[in-house]
């Protein structure tokens, strides 16, 4: 199993930007989605997270309110919809999954960077 982000680039604060991240390989199942950043001499640090239905998210309150994740399960696809972003946004931004049968893992997407100008 891969997960494959896209999406990221540069982003004056305040504008919007999506991250799309997608599942690929053999037969597998998708449960917990999320997205997780890291900052420059940061520790990596959860977003947003979203149950395999969709039905309950998490937000990690510097972004609540402005970020929203959700997911396309036809797809096996996660977004995050980064509205109103700010500077202290910037960072590589990881796509993470726990899939079922792909063997069961914890798996993570090679990053994007996310650069928020002032």
């Amino acid at each position: 199993v891969h997960l494959v982000e896209s999406g990221g680039g540069l982003v004056q604060a305040g504008g919007s930007l999506r991250l799309s991240c997608a599942a690929s390989g053999s037969t597998f199942s998708v449960d917990a989605m999320g997205w997780y950043r890291q900052a420059p001499g940061k520790q990596r640090e959860l977003v947003a997270a979203i149950t395999s239905g969709g039905g309950s998210t998490y937000y990690a309150d510097s972004v609540g309110g402005r970020f929203t994740i959700s997911r396309d399960n036809a797809k096996n696809t996660v977004y995050l919809q980064m509205n109103s972003p700010k500077p202290e946004d910037t960072a590589v931004y990881y796509c993470n999954a726990e899939i079922r049968g792909g063997p069961d893992g914890d798996y993570w997407g090679q990053g994007t960077q996310v650069s928020v100008s002032s």
